[in-house]
C-alpha cells in the first residue's frame, strides 16, 4: 500500500496498447514520474489506457499530465482512462474534465 507522497506505476504493454495501473496520489510531487514512464513508450504506443482503480488522490498536476498525453495521442492513436474510484470521479466531475476524456 503506498502513503500520501507515494505513486506506484506498473505498466503493461500488449503490441502497441501500454495500461498504466496507477496507485496512490498523482500530484505535483508524483506526476513528473508518471511523465517520465510515458515519455519511455511513447513512440511506440497508439493506444494509452490509464487505470485509476487504485488511485486514492488526482491534483491539477495530474490532470495536467493526462490532458497532456491525450492532446499528443489526437494524431498518434487513442487515450482512454477506466475505473475512476469515487474520489477521483468527483474531482473529474468538479473540474469538468470528465467531458474532456475518453472513459471505457
Amino acid at each position: 500500500m503506498s502513503d500520501n507522497n507515494n505513486l506506484i506505476i506498473t505498466v503493461t504493454r500488449n503490441e502497441a496498447e501500454y495500461t498504466f495501473y496507477l496507485e496512490g496520489r498523482l500530484d505535483t510531487l508524483t506526476s513528473p514520474d508518471l511523465e517520465d514512464k510515458i515519455e519511455e513508450i511513447f513512440d511506440d504506443a497508439t493506444k494509452l489506457v490509464f487505470d485509476l482503480g487504485k488511485l486514492d488522490y488526482i491534483s491539477s498536476a495530474g490532470l495536467r499530465v493526462l490532458i497532456g498525453v491525450a492532446q499528443e495521442m489526437e494524431d498518434e492513436g487513442e487515450m482512454v482512462i477506466r475505473n475512476l474510484t469515487p474520489p477521483v470521479q468527483e474531482i473529474f466531475d468538479i473540474t469538468g474534465f470528465s467531458e474532456a476524456f475518453e472513459f471505457e
